[in-house]
């Protein structure tokens, strides 16, 4: 199935886009598809992520579908 993968920041910085499309299993969770990405971007690897599915705060154990959007993202402070 197909994911599409945004990156956000200090991410998108990290991984040198913005977007990208991946191909995992069916029945994935966040947590595979974010080793995949990271296994193509290792510089994000030393950050803390934060991901949404559909727009959504989602954790590591959420399940992923054909078409989501899952977007990667480091936590933001302001002030």
């Amino acid at each position: 199935m197909s994911v599409r993968v945004l990156f956000f920041g200090a991410t998108a910085a990290a991984a040198g886009i913005r977007e990208t499309y991946v191909e995992v299993a069916d029945s994935s969770k966040v947590a595979a598809v974010t080793n995949l990405v990271i296994g193509h971007h290792p510089a994000l690897e030393g950050h803390k992520l934060l991901f949404s599915v559909n727009q959504e705060y989602a954790e590591r154990d959420a399940c992923i579908s054909d078409g989501d959007e899952l977007a990667i993202f480091t936590a933001v402070s302001g002030g």
